[in-house]
């Protein structure tokens, strides 16, 4: 947005990575403590930020800043800013209040989510779907070492499927686990690498442990060389729970990686099915292992796979697709403003 000729404040509770982020890239930040969705002091401090900042657009992330800033903003007499709540979540919504009423206008990241706010009561008209983008020059294989074997000790040779995503339930590293023990009978060469952190680490390694998988399933941690760990492998696994959507299968896809996902939610607006990846139930290690095997067993398959996935995420979701479908929104909320 900023390339396209557009002013961007970032605003958010103090210690948030994200405003180290964009102090790092030079964005105007503002740190604000917002104890709860009822929090005069917060709201009070939110709506000076604004009118400061001169904002038109305040767009939120969650249920509470959607909240404290759409009443800060809704508060200012006099060209208010539009207000625009995002979701990004594959989860129930809590309160109706902060999708009907305070926002102007909602946007998804996938037509999954849209359909669901429907369903419960949000009226589509207000809705628009704007599919997560990606920044496709950081993809660029010929300018990334890939040299994940080679800090492992692997041989060239060594097969590697990996995951990136935080370690949480949901994500589906349990089940990867016990697929690998069932791939790596088939395919003693191969290897396995979690890329993130997050609270199962320790019930992950635990069973790692038991199933004697010590030697070749690695817990990297977090890592901020993801490119590198995606041009390393050669399968990208993550057979997630829930999705919105899955910004990983599309860095995986940038990369021509072929991805095992789960059938569910937002993923199949990402993974097509024999195509791009395998689709597979939730929580079904066996499917899991099966689906790895078959693409590890076929390297035409596989690089066809993953070409395909090249082309198709690079079609349907860069950044340049992201940023035309907010500014475009925007502007449509400011005109329909103006006298």
């Amino acid at each position: 947005m900023r390339e396209r000729g557009h002013e961007m404040a970032v605003v958010s509770r103090p210690g948030a990575r994200i405003l180290e982020r964009a102090q790092e890239a030079g964005f105007t930040t503002f740190a604000i403590e917002m104890r709860g969705a009822i929090d005069l002091p917060a709201m009070l401090r939110l709506r000076s930020v604004i009118k400061r900042f001169r904002a038109d657009i305040v767009n939120t992330h969650s249920g509470r800043d959607t909240q404290l800033a759409g009443m800060a903003a809704r508060s200012i007499i006099g060209g208010r800013p539009r207000i625009v709540r995002t979701r990004h979540l594959a989860l129930p919504i809590t309160s109706k209040f902060s999708y009907s009423v305070l926002p102007d206008h909602v946007v998804t990241v996938s037509k999954f989510v849209e359909n669901y706010l429907v369903e419960a009561g949000v009226p589509r008209e207000r809705i628009t779907t704007v599919s997560t983008g990606v920044d496709f020059a950081r993809y660029d294989r010929s300018t990334i070492e890939g040299d994940l074997r080679a800090e492992l000790g692997l041989p060239p040779d060594a097969l590697l499927i990996g995951t990136v995503a935080i370690l949480r339930k949901k994500k589906g590293h349990a089940e990867t686990i016990e697929a690998a023990a069932q791939v790596i009978e088939r395919f003693p060469g191969a290897h396995f690498v979690f890329a993130g952190d997050g609270p199962q680490t320790a019930n992950l390694e635990r069973r790692i442990a038991e199933l004697g998988l010590g030697q070749r399933v690695h817990m990297l941690g977090l890592r901020r060389d993801v490119v590198n760990i995606l041009k390393s492998l050669d399968v990208f696994v993550l057979p997630t729970h829930q999705e919105a959507l899955g910004t990983a299968f599309i860095e995986a896809g940038a990369m021509g990686l072929p991805a095992v996902a789960t059938n569910v939610d937002g993923v199949p607006e990402v993974i097509q099915d024999a195509r791009t990846g395998l689709l597979v139930p939730v929580g079904d290690s066996r499917a899991i292992a099966e689906a790895i095997c078959r693409l590890l067993d076929d390297p035409v398959c596989r690089q066809g796979m993953g070409a395909n996935a090249a082309e198709f995420v690079r079609r349907k979701f860069s950044r340049e697709a992201m940023a035309h479908g907010m500014e475009a929104l925007y502007q449509r909320l400011i005109d329909a403003e103006r006298p």
